[in-house]
């Protein structure tokens, strides 16, 4: 039997006390939804730091316990900071297209309205289908982290921390709304920023050298500026990551939500800075993991440094923060989720709508709950259909966002630019053992290509998938420019 750091009992019992604040929380302020668009983006009338503490704590999700450092062990100090500043720069692209999208549409709920009247109902249609995707495996993603969390600590099987978890968030946010969701990320933000600064002083504290010294001492590779991998997992890392958070329906709420544009311009800047030094600090705690112990599980470097001395108080604080991670960012997807249907819901399926559609939202929002409860439970591998996901918003990002500036952009050109990008990105994204792709190794014989390529194919299908609708773009706006 696998070492525990705290019983089953423990466990349980911390995550129901931490379920019940939020729950109760949930009860205390529901009389503040008086309605469907304010459910979606509440009164408008969020401040500064209201607004950077729900983008900072439903940014990060309890994937950064294992995603940044297991990062960190093969691609260096390049995958750090391409993985901080993956998920940091999204909040820096809004503040330009934020502002935008507010003044066309001063009562907005979501990016999809804008992509309807900028690009119509078959752009619409797709983007839903990319969002919604991304949005999902997002959600499978958190729950079965969570749950791996759980039974690493203290055996707790998987699928009672996914029901628990996945039952604790329904009950408050379908009731609460987007507004409940912005009060609670205030207390998850506190929880993280608390626990973020121990584990800074706690790690720090119990190693007699410089972290950096260690690593150069161990791992001199990952911190190599010659060291390849260092510059193309960090560019995949944020290409990835970037790419797919402008679709995030829960930044776009928020954008929505904010009181005025100096309010929104100030929290997406605040939070920007927080998310990449929080995101850094995870992921650079896989470097000082790795050199200390070359033995260790890639995912669990932060949790081999901090539960080294098995302090049961050390170990219920992390518990707390990963509930605080979780909620944060299921409660976001599972409100985001709603809103597009919401919204969106007749081009979704025609009976999505009329005065009981939040109803029937509900009801999509259950059975998609016992979905993610499946998935999670059994504890698959969410990392091939998480890469996947980004490589869908890839394609599409170029073109969407492009749209902000170019109006002579078409329906036609744009399903052609974003249909050729995922092609092409498709026919170079790695098999699950990352060793082939559809054309490397299967199409055309491995031998014929570079080992630049061989080596690093989620980095090229990334790549291409970006660069080829861009390419698209480009020639036609050359080519109309002649005209």
């Amino acid at each position: 039997m696998e070492t525990t750091y705290i019983s089953i009992k423990t466990s349980l019992t911390v995550t129901i006390i931490v379920g019940l604040f939020f729950i109760v929380l949930g009860y205390l302020n529901t009389k503040k939804i008086s309605n469907d668009k304010n459910y979606i983006v509440g009164n408008r009338d969020e401040n500064t730091f209201s607004l950077t503490a729900s983008l900072t704590a439903s940014a990060l999700g309890s994937w950064i316990l294992f995603g940044p450092a297991s990062a960190a062990t093969w691609g260096g100090i390049g995958a750090v900071i391409g993985y901080a500043l993956g998920t940091a720069s999204p909040m820096l692209f809004l503040l330009n297209f934020g502002p935008k999208i507010r003044k066309e549409f001063p009562n907005g709920l979501t990016l999809t309205e804008f992509i309807k009247k900028r690009f119509g109902i078959g752009i619409l249609k797709i983007s839903l289908f990319l969002i919604f995707f991304y949005m999902t495996i997002f959600l499978v993603a958190e729950v079965t982290a969570i749950a791996f969390l759980l039974n690493f600590i203290s055996d707790v099987p998987l699928w009672l921390t996914s029901a628990i978890t996945l039952v604790i968030c329904l009950l408050y946010i379908l009731r609460g709304g987007f507004k409940l969701s912005i009060i609670t990320d205030k207390y998850q933000f506190i929880f993280i920023t608390i626990i973020i600064l121990l584990s800074i002083f706690l790690i720090l504290e119990n190693i007699n050298f410089t972290s950096s010294e260690i690593i150069k001492k161990n791992s001199p590779l990952l911190l190599d500026k010659n060291y390849l991998p260092n510059y193309t997992a960090g560019l995949t890392f944020f290409i990835a990551v970037a790419a797919t958070n402008l679709f995030h329906q829960g930044n776009w709420q928020r954008v929505f939500s904010a009181k005025n544009n100096s309010i929104l311009k100030s929290s997406l800047i605040y939070s920007s800075i927080l998310i990449f030094f929080i995101v850094f600090w995870m992921g650079y705690s896989g470097l000082i993991a790795i050199s200390l112990n070359p033995e260790v599980s890639p995912d669990l470097g932060f949790f081999d440094l901090l539960f080294s001395n098995k302090n049961s108080l050390i170990v219920i604080s992390v518990l707390i923060f990963a509930l605080s991670l979780t909620l944060s960012t299921i409660d976001t997807l599972i409100n985001a989720i709603s809103s597009l249907i919401i919204v969106n819901g007749e081009q979704i399926n025609k009976h999505l709508k009329g005065k009981n559609i939040k109803n029937k939202t509900q009801v999509i929002i259950l059975l998609l709950s016992l979905s993610v409860f499946f998935f999670a439970s059994k504890g698959y591998s969410i990392l091939y259909l998480f890469l996947l996901a980004d490589l869908l918003c890839c394609a599409a990002v170029v073109t969407i966002f492009y749209g902000f500036f170019n109006n002579k952009i078409n329906l036609k050109i744009a399903a052609l630019s974003i249909f050729t990008g995922l092609f092409i990105g498709l026919l170079f994204f790695p098999s699950q053992d990352f060793q082939s792709s559809i054309l490397v190794g299967n199409i055309i014989s491995i031998d014929n290509f570079s080992s630049f390529i061989k080596t690093n194919l989620l980095f090229v299908a990334f790549l291409t998938s970006l660069i080829v609708p861009l390419l698209i773009l480009f020639l036609y706006s050359l080519r109309n420019s002649f005209k």
